[in-house]
């Protein structure tokens, strides 16, 4: 594997025209290739997200993280635009799928890309490529661990969340999910609903849940990490872009 990349900061629009901030990481290699929009979970752009597009980018695949939260201001601390951008109740569904279109139509622009695009989220970036699954014409989405699909958020968490498993019948790709058997958001049962409804709607998904992780398992950074469920889940997600992202 030749692993030699590019990696670093780009901008491209938005929902509405707006000028986003994203991390690029891109193989060096002139092989053809897919891309993939990673979707930040509900802290923010952070560190963690951008090790995960370089992650991509060491196997082959074009990664972008968009920073959701750019509308927050220029030059203001990821830590801050999140806290603006939560204080809001959080990014409207809209507006996430105008920016993951943009995302997508960016990396399509890219020099050898194969015109194929997956998207993966973390925590409600795992909601939000659901949605991004249901609302857009992707390739492979990756659910992990995406809360606030089946219910709605508690009322004290300042969330302007709707459930999603009403959208669960414009689903236009195939489904990767990822979860923690100690999970409480998303806890088993409500996953297990989702999984019905797929199944029901014949929709093509493979569902994995994994005993003793909780939420953020794949996070190497918190104490919530659980070596064995990431490794295993890399592996799955690995294989399920493989089959869904090659030339």
């Amino acid at each position: 594997m030749n692993d030699a990349m590019w990696a670093g900061t780009v901008a491209f629009g938005g929902h509405g025209d707006a000028e986003l901030e994203a991390y690029l990481a891109r193989p060096l290699s002139d092989a053809p290739r897919g891309g993939v929009v990673l979707i930040h979970h509900l802290p923010g752009y952070d560190a963690g997200t951008r090790e995960f597009a370089r992650t991509f980018a060491a196997h082959g695949y074009a990664a972008v993280v968009p920073n959701l939260y750019s509308r927050e201001g220029a030059g203001v601390s990821p830590d801050d635009q999140a806290a603006a951008a939560r204080a809001k109740g959080g990014v409207p569904d809209e507006q996430l799928v105008g920016d993951v279109a943009g995302a997508a139509a960016y990396l399509n622009s890219l020099a050898h890309a194969n015109g194929r695009i997956g998207v993966i989220g973390h925590c409600s970036g795992g909601r939000q490529a659901f949605l991004a699954g249901c609302s857009l014409d992707i390739d492979a989405a990756v659910d992990c661990y995406g809360a606030f699909v089946v219910s709605e958020p508690p009322a004290d968490a300042g969330l302007r969340m709707t459930p999603l498993l009403s959208r669960a019948p414009d689903l236009s790709c195939p489904l990767l999910g990822l979860f923690g058997e100690d999970d409480k958001a998303p806890p088993p049962d409500e996953v297990a609903v989702l999984d019905a409804e797929l199944t029901r709607l014949g929709k093509e998904h493979e569902f994995h849940t994994y005993p003793g992780a909780g939420h953020a398992f794949f996070a190497v950074e918190r104490p919530a990490f659980r070596p064995a469920a990431a490794k295993d889940g890399w592996e799955r997600i690995f294989a399920f872009f493989g089959r869904y992202l090659a030339a």
